[in-house]
């Protein structure tokens, strides 16, 4: 069995840029079960908040950012986040990630719910791209070992500490096994739960369901965030449309051409997302449409073209110049807020094994992740989970505000579920678990979850692993959306429409 200081699962920014610093420290190994290039990453397209612009500070982004979280957000994880902010940023520069500039200074935008421009970015709307080539080319050049196509399948975890990894090597079908000394998991979020979703196919919630197999305690799963604006056309997969359009001044119209932000929120098109979404969906049952429309008709077009070029282009491939018509938007699912409980360290509670990014709950976000911190957050906590593990130190105990433990409870199956599929699966949570949510509907979607679990076979190739582990992901967020009975942030229940400070507290699963 090869053995290594690292194994890191996953190939986005966040294993990219965990695997780099790691590789001064030891041996290192990614995992990843597509091409080093296949993740969420490439797609972030609004960019990354960090408070370097004049008028701008921490104390002001943290204040944001906790408003944002509703109530949820721990208070010492965003402070981390916010002060060393500009010190990531740096980070990214040295590796040659090119910020797009005006007149020699970093340009920032400024996104919904941000009271500042401070939004970094990269080829107009193409942040992500740009800094994922730039991290996998430096791995390249570093020698840092790839295992392209290999799909973890279990940690293994010997007297309480992690030991190693098992993967599927979904070329030859043969199990492997890695023994490591730290297990980094890095994998991404659980976009492909839901019908629509800006997701790529990579995002099906391995990460939490292996570390949940494993002991470790995964938290927040009920705040999953709904993007408020995806292209919605016939035959076309939801693409995101960036909340810096809306930023720059886009307006959202519904199907008779009235702006009807402004009559939900005195915000308007600068609300959270979780307010714009709801707003969007309920404009969008009024006029009986599925779909509102992004207008940016009215700001000039070489604005459009030059930073918004992927935007642009992808819209003009379908047949629409944005700069004269409007962009048909929908809802999509967007991003995990909740996942592998970690504290401000990265460690998990399971010695050895830590998460960063999307996979990770650093409890920054609570309630609703305000734009372009996800980015942020990658870089301050793998920063910190790699000093962790430079100087040896022992593992910190996990802390944090106010806190339920619970254990996926036995559950009666529907007599009517139909048999266990990807497609199902994802109608199911977009209808019963989605954006607006009530305890009937999720009580059946929890029943016909608990049993495809029992029902589904061993899985032992690469479709029935992530279908598997979709399935044990789904009953984790649709259990914590049914404990909690109140509406917080992206978390909203029409049998509890208003927030309670009885919930100012975390769901954390366990397994038993």
């Amino acid at each position: 069995m090869a053995s290594y200081d690292y194994v890191v699962v996953g190939s986005g920014i966040a294993g990219l840029y965990t695997a780099l610093l790691a590789q001064k420290q030891g041996s290192v190994l990614i995992l990843t079960k597509g091409s080093i290039d296949d993740c969420n990453t490439k797609y972030a397209q609004g960019g990354i908040a960090a408070a370097i612009g004049k008028g701008d500070s921490p104390e002001i982004h943290l204040q944001d950012t906790t408003e944002a979280g509703a109530g949820l957000s721990d208070p010492e994880a965003v402070h981390l986040l916010v002060e060393e902010a500009a010190d990531r940023i740096a980070d990214l520069i040295d590796f040659g990630v090119p910020f797009d500039t005006i007149n020699g200074e970093i340009a920032l935008t400024r996104e919904a719910a941000h009271t500042v421009p401070r939004v970094l970015h990269a080829g107009g709307d193409a942040t992500g791209e740009h800094i994922e080539l730039t991290l996998s080319r430096q791995v390249r050049a570093c020698g840092i070992e790839v295992l392209e196509h290999c799909l973890a399948t279990e940690i293994i975890v010997e007297a309480g500490k992690v030991a190693g990894v098992k993967a599927l090597d979904c070329r030859t079908s043969s199990i492997e096994e890695f023994a490591c000394h730290s297990l980094i998991l890095a994998s991404g979020g659980a976009g492909r739960l839901f019908k629509y979703t800006t997701n790529s196919e990579v995002a099906t919630g391995d990460g939490v369901a292996l570390a949940f197999r494993a002991g470790a305690e995964i938290v927040d799963m009920e705040f999953f965030q709904f993007h408020p604006t995806a292209v919605r056309l016939p035959g076309v997969h939801p693409f995101l449309i960036s909340e810096a359009v809306r930023g720059e001044g886009g307006i959202l119209r519904n199907v008779e051409g009235y702006r009807f932000m402004p009559d939900y929120t005195p915000e308007a098109e600068l609300a959270p997302r979780d307010v714009a979404t709801r707003s969007i969906l309920y404009e969008m049952k009024k006029t009986r449409s599925d779909r509102v429309f992004l207008d940016v008709t009215h700001l000039p077009p070489r604005l459009i073209t030059t930073r918004f070029p992927h935007i642009y282009r992808f819209c003009l491939e379908h047949g629409l110049d944005i700069t004269k018509g409007l962009i048909p938007v929908a809802p999509a699912a967007h991003y995990m807020m909740g996942g592998v409980r970690t504290n401000t360290w990265g460690e998990t509670n399971v010695d050895g094994l830590f998460a960063v990014g999307e996979v990770a709950c650093t409890r920054v976000h609570g309630a609703n992740r305000l734009a372009s911190n996800s980015l942020l957050e990658v870089l301050v906590f793998s920063k910190r989970a790699m000093q962790r593990r430079g100087e040896g130190s022992t593992r910190q105990a996990m802390t944090g505000s106010e806190q339920d433990c619970y254990s996926l409870p036995q559950r009666q199956v529907p007599v009517s579920a139909p048999p266990p599929s990807l497609s199902g699966l994802q109608t199911l949570m977009w209808e019963k678990v989605g954006i607006i949510r009530s305890g009937e509907p999720l009580e059946g979607a929890a029943g016909v979850l608990a049993g495809w679990e029992r029902s589904l076979e061993e899985a032992s190739d690469h479709d029935s692993l992530q279908l598997s582990n979709l399935v044990l992901t789904a009953r984790l967020m649709a259990e914590a959306a049914l404990i909690r009975k109140e509406s917080r942030g992206a978390h909203f229940r029409t049998d509890y429409p208003e927030p309670s400070p009885d919930w100012l507290r975390h769901i954390v699963f366990k397994r038993e």
